[in-house]
């Protein structure tokens, strides 16, 4: 019933003679003209299309390329308008159906095959679209593309690959953007239309924010007609939330704060919405104040389910909630799973990693407990004089240099990979086990560069895992260092040059590597790992190295 053309390839042999007469549409006998356009596949069906309006975005196209009629079929009850005929009120599924039997009964219908197409769908819900005809607002940016991919190109992307989906959205842009929606809720658009003459009178600014349904227009329309009609369309989501730089930098409450925060330094989000949020917000930049909105942009993947699709509240294809989560395993080990995941990678739902994460949180208790043993009476003054000490101290320095690094590149999967190693190997498995005996059983000057040395360690790993795990090294570091405020509003452990020491590593290393020997030796002998040896005996060529061991026996 909507049929307004019928287009051939202009190079098909077949139609050549038959380009500019006339073809009569089945069943409702109106005479529709027979075109030529090279967008048609002369290999697909019979090569020969319809154009009707609209089944597709490529009847769009060739209605206003060619100026052919429109006929407004579907109506927005999803029923046949009158423009129907007989089939007028059916639904699209009946419609078809008794439209096909009516061609059967007719004998128009000379062929029937099963073939597959592609349709676009809603996202949620699954049913087919229809394009209807309505006026609509629009901002026009197609003729600001070339501005709005240099705008894109002068920002920072992390990972950068993710750019080329912003460029391929905008150099694909072949519709203004519409920022009209027929919804009930969202910022209503601030316009009444005259019903004589058709102009449109916009509120003024000091009038804004307002609900035209509610408030009376600023002025009669300029033909005299003071009955004006208020617009009954609000916003798109997006037209609104491309502002955040502007709601965030309270532009209108706190201008001297929105002056030193625009262009803000970051934008996070996830990759998918780099079409829409990314977008629209340096498009409204871009017009508004000829600015980037912001100078790097981060991206985030999704969570997957086992089959593979990102985790959706409205698809429902997950029983797992994030609040069940971290009532399951604590929100920093929820966090935890998700900083493992690869910048602007997907990542499967894996509670093996949040229940590995929650085995840190709880290893952290576990080691702040022993430390808080020893800094009763607060950390000591003393140097780390111990050749142990200095070893861990050594290590420290080159993981926060390595773990800085990282975050400041955006990896922060390897920035908490980093941390969490030193913590688990170097601090718990192999420190701790070393220094045990010197903080029960040393002397006071060994005992205290062990203490000074466990406090500094322990803050700096601390530090390294807040970003991650926010909830519990808040709460160590205020029972560890009573006094010190936040530690998310403490300074970022910075390397110290000077507690470099590689002679001290290399001792370090041998005292790990000996410590190593006598487990395995008792192990071996089904010996606990606390009774003595009667003897042990090292040989050792670098003398400098054989003085920290004996320095460390």
């Amino acid at each position: 019933p909507a049929c307004v053309a019928v287009f051939v390839h202009p190079d098909d042999a077949r139609y050549q003679g038959l380009i500019g007469r006339q073809a009569r549409v089945p069943l409702f006998v109106r005479p529709v003209p027979i075109l030529a356009d090279a967008q048609v596949d002369p290999a697909k069906g019979s090569g020969a299309v319809m154009c009707c309006t609209f089944g597709d975005a490529t009847d769009v196209q060739w209605w206003r390329d060619h100026g052919l009629p429109l006929i407004p079929l579907v109506s927005r009850q999803g029923r046949l308008s009158e423009h129907g005929g007989p089939y007028a009120g059916l639904t699209l599924a009946e419609a078809r159906a008794r439209i096909l039997a009516d061609l059967r009964a007719a004998g128009a219908l000379l062929d029937e095959r099963r073939a597959t197409q592609s349709v676009r769908v809603h996202e949620r819900c699954g049913t087919p679209l229809e394009i209807l005809e309505t006026r609509q607002w629009f901002v026009r940016i197609l003729d600001a593309k070339d501005e709005l991919l240099a705008a894109g190109r002068r920002i920072e992307w992390r990972p950068a690959h993710m750019r080329a989906r912003y460029e391929s959205w905008v150099a694909g842009l072949s519709y203004d953007w519409c920022i009209s929606r027929q919804r009930f809720f969202g910022v209503p658009v601030p316009a009444w239309h005259c019903p004589s003459c058709g102009a449109i009178v916009l509120a003024d600014e000091d009038q804004l924010p307002i609900d035209p349904q509610s408030a009376a227009p600023p002025r009669p329309c300029a033909c005299g007609q003071t009955d004006l009609r208020p617009d009954d369309e609000v916003m798109d989501t997006w037209f609104t939330s491309s502002l955040s730089p502007q709601i965030a930098g309270r532009l209108l409450d706190e201008p001297e704060l929105y002056r030193r925060l625009f262009p803000m330094d970051l934008r996070p989000q996830a990759h998918d919405i780099i079409r829409t949020w990314t977008f629209y917000t340096i498009v409204k930049s871009h017009f508004h104040f000829g600015a980037l909105p912001w100078r790097t942009i981060m991206l985030s993947g999704h969570a997957l389910d086992p089959s593979g699709r990102k985790l959706s509240k409205s698809k429902g294809n997950s029983p797992l909630t994030p609040m069940a989560l971290v009532e399951r395993y604590g929100a920093d080990a929820v966090r935890y799973w998700a900083c493992r995941a690869s910048l602007g990678g997907d990542q499967p739902l894996a509670e093996d990693t949040m229940r590995q994460g929650r085995r840190l949180v709880t290893k952290l208790w576990s080691a702040a407990r022993l430390i808080a043993a020893h800094l009763e009476d607060g950390a000591p003054a003393a140097a780390p004089s111990a050749p142990a000490d200095r070893w861990l101290l050594s290590r420290l320095q080159a993981t926060i240099e390595e773990a800085t690094a990282r975050w400041r590149a955006y990896e922060y999967a390897a920035g908490l990979e980093l941390a969490e190693r030193f913590f688990w190997g170097t601090f718990c498995d192999q420190y701790l086990e070393l220094v045990k005996g010197r903080l029960y059983d040393g002397d006071e000057a060994g005992r205290a560069s062990a203490r000074a040395t466990l406090a500094a360690a322990f803050e700096a790993i601390l530090k390294l895992l807040a970003p991650v795990m926010p909830h519990v090294t808040e709460e160590l570091y205020g029972r560890l260092f009573p006094g010190r405020g936040s530690i998310h509003t403490a300074r970022w452990p910075v390397a110290d040059p000077a507690l470099r020491d590689p002679a001290a590593e290399a001792a370090g290393e041998a005292m790990v590597a000996v410590a190593g020997a006598v487990r395995r030796h008792k192990t071996a002998r089904g010996r606990s790992l606390g009774a003595p040896l009667a003897g042990m005996s090292l040989a050792c060529a670098d003398p400098a190295l054989r003085a920290a061991l004996e320095a460390a026996a």
